[in-house]
Formats: C-alpha cells, sequence, structure tokens
C-alpha cells in the first residue's frame, strides 16, 4: 500500500496500520514513539512536531526526508537502508540518536539537540551543524572531511582518530579539538 501526497494531523500512528510507502506525505504534531516501522520507504516526507522517540527503524528507507521541530530520542537510524539515505533536521532532540556506520554526507543538522549521539564510524561529509549542541557526541573514525561545525558546540573530537580535513571551526570552539590533550585555554 502507497500513500501519496497526503497530510496527517494528530495522528498516533501506534494505533493505525502504517503503509508500506510514503510518498511527499507531511506529518503535523503526530506521534510514533515506540512505533515498529520496519521496511517502510519515506520519500520526500516531512515530519513536523512529531515524536518520533524509539521508533524501530528495521530497513526503513529515508530519502530526502525533512524532520523539524520533532522529538527523536534514541533513534537507532544505523538499522535504516541506506540507499539513498537523506534528511535534514531542524530544531530537533536526537538525544542519544545513532548514525554508526552510516554514509551521511550532506546532511544539515540546524538548532538541534545532539547529546550523547554517536557518529563513529560515519561519513559526514560536507554536512553542517548550524548552532547545533553536540555535548557527549561521539565522533570516532568518522570522515568529518569539510564538515562545518562553525557554529556548533560542546563537541569534543580529537583529530588524532578522525578526518577533519577541510572541516570549519571557529575560534570560539576551537577548544573542542584540543580537549582529549587535557591541556587549559585562557
Amino acid at each position: 500500500m502507497i500513500q501519496e501526497n497526503k497530510q496527517y494531523s494528530k495522528e498516533d500512528f501506534a494505533k493505525l496500520k502504517l503503509a508500506n510507502q510514503y510518498d511527499c506525505c507531511t506529518f503535523i504534531d503526530c506521534t510514533f514513539e515506540n512505533v515498529q516501522l520496519s521496511n517502510i520507504t519515506f520519500i520526500e516526507c516531512k515530519f513536523i512536531n512529531c515524536n518520533l522517540s524509539n521508533i524501530k527503524i528495521n530497513v526503513s528507507a529515508f530519502k530526502d526526508v525533512l524532520f523539524k521541530k520533532c522529538k527523536l530520542l534514541g533513534v537507532n537510524f544505523n538499522d535504516s537502508n541506506p540507499f539513498l539515505l537523506h534528511f535534514t533536521f531542524i530544531e530537533c532532540d536526537l538525544t542519544l540518536a545513532s548514525f554508526y556506520r552510516l554514509e551521511i554526507k550532506n546532511t544539515t543538522f540546524k538548532n538541534c539537540n545532539l547529546q550523547e549521539v554517536d557518529f563513529t564510524e560515519s561519513i559526514l561529509i560536507q554536512s553542517v551543524f548550524h548552532n547545533c549542541d553536540l555535548s557527549k557526541a561521539i565522533f570516532e573514525n568518522s570522515n568529518l572531511e569539510k564538515v562545518n561545525f562553525s557554529s556548533a558546540y560542546n563537541f569534543n573530537i580529537n583529530p588524532e582518530i578522525n578526518n577533519i580535513k577541510k572541516a570549519q571551526f571557529s575560534k570560539e570552539n576551537i577548544e573542542g579539538l584540543l580537549n582529549h590533550l587535557q591541556i587549559r585555554i585562557n
């Protein structure tokens, strides 16, 4: 079953039968908390002010999907289908989410809470972290080439174990690259 060009408002998807594919659909003020989203494809969809905390993705596909003002606590995006994977996050709370080993080039995170998010071994080439809180986020063996961190804050990125070639930082947040040295900057 495919749903196209539909708008859903204030729906609780824990109580609804899900389609196999959603094309150009908009979800506003909907609840997906703890919902099993196995093998569902979302193409050019928008999620606005939705609660998707602890959803189980299990090979679901997100192709050009926008999440705006959404709650995505603990979501394991690394379980999603990597084929044509692309999403944008604006004003979202992704605390404890995981992008482990995902290739998410050109991803935009704008005004997001990314505390304790796992980016281990992810490929984030040319992504943007605009005004994002990266407190306790994990970057290990990650490809951060040409990533824009110039307005990000509270990050701790070790340049010795991550590729930060041509990444952008500001004078105000450069200390996030030196924390592993355990030095004091005055």
